[in-house]
């Protein structure tokens, strides 16, 4: 197995299978610039490289990814950075979509919370395989937010439009248990798995 450390994304190859891990498990593997580039690069990486079979994509820690990292967010709105402003087109929505667009199957391993944007991600993939203490959260509603990251063209396919919609605007979380009842996941394991 070869690992490749990009700081906030780590990759490691074995055989024919990469796993893509998000490693800021101090912040739940919160996105900030640097984990979103991170990311993106490695998710495209993997879709070009003819020898990668298949791609596992997690989180390091006690989360699989809670979105927006919200603190770097309002310190470059309080800069003046154009960053804020053009995220989603940037770097979510890219994200998003060479996960969904990739050439070989992408496994969410859903371990502890996936909100916001993480969600999304997990939603975007092939298959999703949670924890069974893994946690679903649309938050955008919570913090005035509209939907993004795919999540309203994902969501609505895996589980209907009606349930996608209460998920969405009533931002409650869906424990393992219920998302593997909705189909929002393929299935549930111990979390050790």
């Amino acid at each position: 197995m070869t690992t490749t450390d990009h700081g906030t994304v780590l990759t490691a190859r074995d055989g024919a299978v990469a796993t893509i891990t998000l490693n800021r498990p101090d912040s739940m593997n919160s996105l900030d610039l640097e984990a979103k580039q991170a990311l993106l690069g490695a998710l495209r990486a993997a879709a070009a490289d003819a020898e990668v079979r298949a791609v596992v994509l997690t989180g390091r820690g006690r989360g699989f990814c809670v979105g927006q990292d919200l603190k770097e967010h309002v310190e470059l709105i309080r800069a003046d950075h154009p960053a804020p402003l053009n995220t989603v087109s940037e770097h979510y929505n890219p994200i998003v979509l060479t996960i969904a667009g990739m050439p070989k199957p992408v496994i969410a391993a859903v371990n502890g919370m996936a909100a916001g944007a993480g969600a999304s991600f997990a939603f975007a993939a092939d298959l999703r395989i949670a924890g069974a203490g893994a946690k679903f959260l649309m938050a955008f509603a919570k913090i005035g937010l509209s939907v993004d990251s795919g999540a309203t063209w994902t969501l609505p396919r895996l589980i209907g439009h009606a349930r996608a919609a209460e998920l969405m605007l009533l931002a409650q979380p869906v424990d393992a248990a219920r998302a593997l009842a909705l189909g929002m996941v393929t299935e549930v394991v111990p979390d050790e798995e």
